[in-house]
């Protein structure tokens, strides 16, 4: 960033402070669009630009073609225990969002879980709740609950609707960019240039990768919730955390600041601020399968 300034200042002939001040009033422009819904159980407000239906369309065609360039796990009990539990935080969602009067957040899903083949630590779910997990991610779950808390996350990451808000956010800073094109038309080429450098630089540390770390934890949050009115513990998220770190540790990874992700530490931390919610869900649960009397595990 210094460096850029720098070099902004060097470059003369069109520099004067109405760059900082065309670059100020694109990005007021775009926080005043910011906030068009609202994410589940946060509250925070969100921006979506995408229509549902044109998200679900994109996803389903997305997902096709995934599948279509990749090896479906022929393991049966793998296979069927990816789908059992996704089935099990399904029900749970379409319980919570219906109790919560959200029930419209998942119009149009038809969920589908498959597992791939793949050594990827990875899985995801994409808008429409086609859901995919990679084999390479289950010696890490080691069990159902570890991998509840996998599907809780990315489920959530549907839920709350964040690829809609990711794309939404893209167009709107591509916006951005065009406008601040115009509105600096007269300055040098060089000028003009280091200016889009800035904006870039500003929208994807200011604005991209804090909403990242944002839905991570959002998602974290929905997560532990979903797995825990479906009946898995949601402490067990702590284990499973603390082994993908484990199997991450030694990785190149940038600094929190330059990263879609929310540090390790700070993760762990926020889960343990959400678990007595999540709890609460986990033992209704509980209560509700006799499993629990008096307050006292049974």
């Amino acid at each position: 960033m210094a460096s850029l300034l720098s070099q902004l200042v060097k470059h003369g002939p069109g520099f004067s402070p109405r760059i900082f001040s065309h670059l100020a009033m694109v990005l007021l422009l775009l926080l005043g669009f910011w906030g068009c819904a609202q994410v589940p159980v946060t509250g925070r407000s969100q921006l979506t630009l995408v229509p549902d239906y044109q998200l679900l369309a994109m996803s389903e065609k997305e997902y096709r073609q995934f599948l279509s360039k990749h090896k479906l796990c022929q393991d049966p009990a793998k296979v069927e225990m990816v789908k059992r539990v996704g089935r099990r935080i399904a029900k749970a969602v379409e319980r919570f969002l219906r109790e919560t009067g959200q029930s419209q957040r998942i119009r149009g899903y038809r969920w589908e879980f498959n597992l791939v083949c793949g050594k990827q630590i990875n899985a995801f779910c994409m808008p429409g709740g086609k859901v995919v997990v990679y084999s390479g991610l289950l010696p890490i779950a080691k069990d159902e609950n570890g991998l509840a808390v996998v599907l809780g996350h990315e489920i959530a990451h549907a839920v709350a609707n964040h690829a809609a808000e990711r794309l939404s956010q893209q167009i709107l800073l591509q916006l951005g960019g065009n406008a601040l094109s115009l509105l600096t038309g007269s300055y040098s080429p060089a000028t003009r240039h280091l200016l889009m450098q800035l904006y870039g630089l500003g929208a994807n540390v200011g604005v991209l990768l804090p909403y990242s770390r944002k839905q991570e934890y959002e998602a974290d949050h929905l997560g532990l919730i979903f797995m825990a009115i479906a009946g898995y513990d949601p402490r067990g998220a702590l284990t499973f955390w603390k082994r993908m770190m484990a199997a991450s540790k030694g990785k190149p990874r940038p600094p929190e600041l330059l990263s879609t992700h929310p540090a390790d530490r700070a993760r762990l931390e926020k889960i343990i601020q959400y678990l007595p919610e999540a709890l609460s869900y986990y033992r209704r649960y509980l209560y509700e399968h006799g499993r629990l009397r008096d307050g006292k595990y049974r």
